[in-house]
């Protein structure tokens, strides 16, 4: 038997730099297919999408990025894979409803109903969250949009409060409509469309799914859902291993395993650990001319593994918060070697972790004005600070 295929880390960043549109002669030519070719961009924070964009495309405004997701409707932004709200293509959203939101949904629906039996809201807590859920539904469609705030005015049912989490720094006093609205969404039955107020907010108004799926969301079973989602991350952050799969899918093992076997990846050699590959994605690519990017907290490419070493080096501890959420980072050629942040006054500042060379200096500061000039008097301060980020500031 011939030895596994081996890939080297130069090799692994020079798929990155192509696959995910970071290297300037890659960029993207319209958001979807940056958030086809990511398997969806993050969008915990609401900034990250568009920075994202931003970092990918040759050419990008709010606005139009606003037009693809709200008027022609070709993204949609859905929860999905480890509990985490994305923006995806439309034709991914029943894959990833059925590969992961479906069973999120069971267990929040569950969740819920204990919450309103703790609560004493109902002798018959399922039977109300059903009513409500009715109610809910009914007010959306005849509104066509609404935001969270106004729905909970629609229906008194809908502006109960839940404690949640108590006793813990997570604790608070949550309407049962901002509940209820959540689950709608999990289960495939509204989609959160556009902000209130501008494009950093995450004040998201609510719409029938049928507005963007005018027969209803198309649906598929788990069985064929779960090895779509893994074929397409493996076509693009391929080659990795299962339990990159298992932590970016946030299927259990049995569930990776299963859709492998339908898959039929290959093993590889990544630096001396077993990794998978597509079976017809085995060729060379070759290296960019080097290239340096400003990402956003959260992006889709650093947040990509669970085993980050080969892009990330030691830097983990200065880049991530406690709770492993990423902050804003720069990239060199492949790997990060630092990060950055903005100030009230608009400035953006950076700080690198190791000695990248004038030539990478030269290139981080072209890419720091670009970004400083597309945001113009717009601020994007980061949603979870990190400790470089801190340090920054701090300046």
């Amino acid at each position: 038997m011939p030895a596994p295929r081996r890939f080297s880390i130069r090799e692994r960043r020079a798929r990155l730099a192509r696959r995910h549109h970071l290297a300037p002669s890659a960029r993207a030519a319209s958001p979807v297919d940056v958030a086809r070719d990511l398997v969806g961009i993050h969008s915990t924070d609401p900034r990250t999408v568009f920075l994202s964009l931003w970092a990918r495309m040759r050419a990008v405004d709010v606005a139009a990025i606003e037009r693809t997701l709200y008027e022609e409707r070709s993204l949609v932004r859905m929860l999905g894979m480890r509990r985490t709200l994305f923006v995806i293509p439309r034709e991914l959203v029943p894959v990833l409803q059925a590969a992961c939101t479906t069973a999120i949904a069971r267990r929040e629906r569950a969740r819920i109903v204990n919450l309103l039996s703790q609560a004493g809201v109902a002798k018959d807590p399922a039977r109300w969250l059903r009513q409500a859920e009715r109610r809910a539904i009914d007010v959306i469609e005849s509104r066509g949009e609404i935001a969270g705030t106004e729905l909970t005015k629609a229906d008194p049912r809908l502006d109960r409060r839940m404690l949640m989490a108590p006793g813990t720094r997570f604790e608070a006093n949550v309407s049962v409509g901002s509940r209820v609205l959540t689950l709608l969404s999990m289960e495939g039955r509204i989609v959160r469309g556009r902000p209130r107020g501008t494009w950093v907010g995450g004040q998201y108004r609510w719409s029938p799914m049928e507005r963007w799926f005018t027969e209803g969301l198309p649906l598929m079973t788990a069985v064929d859902a779960q090895p779509e989602l893994i074929r397409r991350w493996l076509r693009s952050y391929g080659p990795g291993t299962i339990r990159d799969l298992r932590w970016w899918t946030g299927l259990s093992a049995g569930e990776v395993a299963r859709a492998l076997e339908v898959v039929k990846p290959v093993e590889v050699e990544l630096n001396g650990t077993s990794g998978l590959v597509l079976a017809d994605d085995i060729e060379a690519v070759r290296s960019p001319r080097p290239w340096a990017a400003l990402l956003p907290s959260l992006d889709s490419t650093v947040m990509g593994w669970a085993e980050r070493t080969w892009y990330l080096g030691e830097h983990g501890p200065a880049l991530f918060d406690r709770n492993g959420n990423a902050g804003p980072t720069i990239w060199w050629d492949g790997r990060v070697v630092g990060g950055w942040t903005q100030r009230q006054d608009g400035e953006i500042l950076f700080g690198l972790l190791e000695d990248v060379g004038s030539e990478a200096v030269a290139a981080i500061e072209a890419e720091r004005e670009r970004l400083r000039s597309w945001l113009g008097e717009v601020r994007v301060i980061p949603r979870f600070p990190t400790p470089l980020h801190t340090e920054l500031r701090n300046r």
